[in-house]
């Protein structure tokens, strides 16, 4: 019982709190600029309309290629530390439990499944690395120059 709550908390309660807090954070962020904004109305200051344009955040390749090798060491060390602890726990269960026992099954699965995906991103990386190798180069030679 214990589990499937906690399984539950995991699954779908951190999902939602991720999300709550991403939209919070930019909820603020619009909240502050229309704050400065009324204050810049009162004076009677001059507005810029460029201040209104929603700013695009556009990463280089290298960091995209970073961020990459992050996400796969991160779904590796998750999925190896969940088929470890389930192996581990595995063992001192009660096997005639038929429910409890499909539960750290599946656990293991799921835990081998996130250690794949973790395996795919850095093969990703590695592949994109090798591919990019030229277009990086010139992107670091272009923000070079313009510095």
């Amino acid at each position: 019982m214990m589990n499937s709550i906690f399984l539950i908390g995991v699954c779908v309660i951190m999902p939602i709190i991720v999300v709550w807090l991403n939209n919070r954070s930019s909820q603020n962020e619009t909240n502050k600029k229309t704050e400065v904004l009324l204050k810049a109305i009162e004076s009677g200051a001059t507005i810029d309309p460029e201040y209104f344009k929603p700013q695009l955040k556009t990463k280089s390749l290298k960091e995209k290629l970073l961020a990459k090798l992050t996400g796969a060491c991160i779904a590796i060390f998750m999925g190896l530390a969940i088929v470890v602890t389930d192996t581990m726990v595995y063992d001192n269960i009660d096997k005639s439990n038929i429910v409890e026992k499909q539960i750290y099954e599946f656990v293991f699965i799921l835990g081998g499944i996130i250690f794949a995906v973790g395996i795919a991103l850095l093969i990703s990386y590695f592949v994109g690395k090798r591919m990019l190798a030229k277009e990086i180069k010139d992107e670091e030679e272009a923000l070079k120059s313009e510095k």
